[in-house]
């Protein structure tokens, strides 16, 4: 029972890591194209991942039993505590250390190295099924951002082609607002600054109208259908963004729910729902880093660059989820942003070259974590 309590808290853990690292993925267009602030973005995240986490239940158990290690490891290893300990503490740190810096990892790959390092300390590699490995876990994650900045770079100019077509142009604009420049005022005794007097100056920025006053990247002009043509197209980014964070949750939570649905304790659908829980607070508590590097550190975008990323990354999640395939969110989004960067020529190398590292890095890490966590609690138990 002891050991049950342990691992539920364990995933509890791994969840709000998991949440902490993924749950802006969704909505870093939304904010990154300045369609919304920060705030309402995460709102959106949260909500919609919930959803997600919670539609896991009814269509993605397929994806519990993929992450739970059969077919991996022996069975006899999957019922093991100091197994399933092992396997979420090392996933959850390796993602934890990833937020603290603000790189977006896979959590995913992250299960993927802790499952293979804990289980080659467990059985000395002899039993480890690297076949398995390389079809159920390496190909999905290696093969789904190469497919996302792919579709990306061919989708976007067509649809910039059809908005053309229909007439929705884009608009920049000239603004002139009021620069405030202060004068050094006088130091008194207790160290504080009087100021003396401000100097008020008009300046001109030539940027588009949303950019002078909300940081928006890109304004459309026009009608489709007698409606305008930037509300349709931030309800579309709205819903786009909500089904990637959908699709995440979907197909994130039964991949976390593997580690506590063996201890046999809550029943799946109370796993299900601690781990939803987890999910959603790491991301209102901890998700600001990773949310600045997707949204801005990667490429800027605009609008339509930014929904196009996200209608890849929606449709790619959510047909993994259905077929039983654990692609990682964090590849397939970070893929479709690369696209856009590919297709707007506005690539920030040195934070793409940084997050690729970290992939590459994420598995034997995890592993090396797990397997310390499991050659601990393993002598702890003899």
């Amino acid at each position: 029972m002891e050991w049950a309590i342990f691992i539920l808290m364990a995933t509890f853990f791994l969840a709000f890591a998991n949440g902490a690292n993924d749950n802006f993925k969704g909505v870093a267009t939304l904010f990154g194209s300045g369609t919304t602030d920060y705030k309402k973005a995460l709102t959106w995240a949260t909500l919609t991942t919930l959803a997600g986490s919670l539609t896991a239940f009814f269509f993605a158990t397929k994806l519990v039993k993929t992450f739970s290690g059969k077919e991996l490891v022996p069975d006899a290893l999957i019922a093991s505590p100091d197994f399933l300990l092992a396997v979420a503490l090392g996933a959850s740190a390796t993602v934890l250390m990833a937020t603290w810096t603000g790189i977006p990892i896979s959590t995913t790959h992250g299960l993927t190295g802790a499952l293979m390092g804990a289980g080659l300390v467990a059985v000395v590699g002899a039993q480890l099924k690297f076949a398995t490995l390389g079809k159920n876990f390496f190909m999905p994650l290696l093969l789904s951002p190469c497919l996302a900045i792919g579709l990306t770079v061919m989708v976007y100019p067509i649809f910039r082609w059809g908005r053309q077509m229909l007439g929705v142009k884009s608009n920049t604009c000239v603004c002139m607002g009021e620069k405030i420049i202060p004068v050094p005022g006088l130091k008194c005794t207790n160290g504080q600054i009087i100021p003396v007097a401000q100097l008020r100056s008009w300046d001109i920025f030539v940027d588009e109208k949303e950019s002078c006053e909300a940081k928006a990247v890109q304004r459309y002009s026009g009608k489709v259908m007698g409606v305008d043509a930037q509300q349709i197209l931030d309800f579309l980014h709205f819903l786009s963004a909500g089904l990637v964070s959908f699709a995440r949750g979907l197909n994130d939570t039964p991949k976390i729910v593997a580690l506590s649905v063996t201890t046999g304790m809550l029943g799946l659908k109370w796993n299900i729902g601690l781990v939803a829980l987890g999910v959603a607070l790491g991301g209102i508590i901890s998700a600001r880093k990773v949310a600045e590097t997707m949204s801005h550190r990667i490429t800027t975008m605009n609008h339509g660059q930014g929904f196009t990323a996200n209608l890849i990354t929606s449709f790619l999640v959510i047909f993994a989820s259905k077929i039983g395939v654990p692609v990682s969110t964090t590849h397939v989004s970070c893929g479709s942003l690369f696209g856009v960067s590919l297709a707007n020529g506005k690539a920030q190398w040195k934070t793409i070259g940084g997050i690729l590292s970290a992939w590459v890095l994420t598995l034997p890490v995890a592993a090396m974590m797990a397997a310390l966590f499991y050659f601990l609690f393993h002598s702890m138990g003899r």
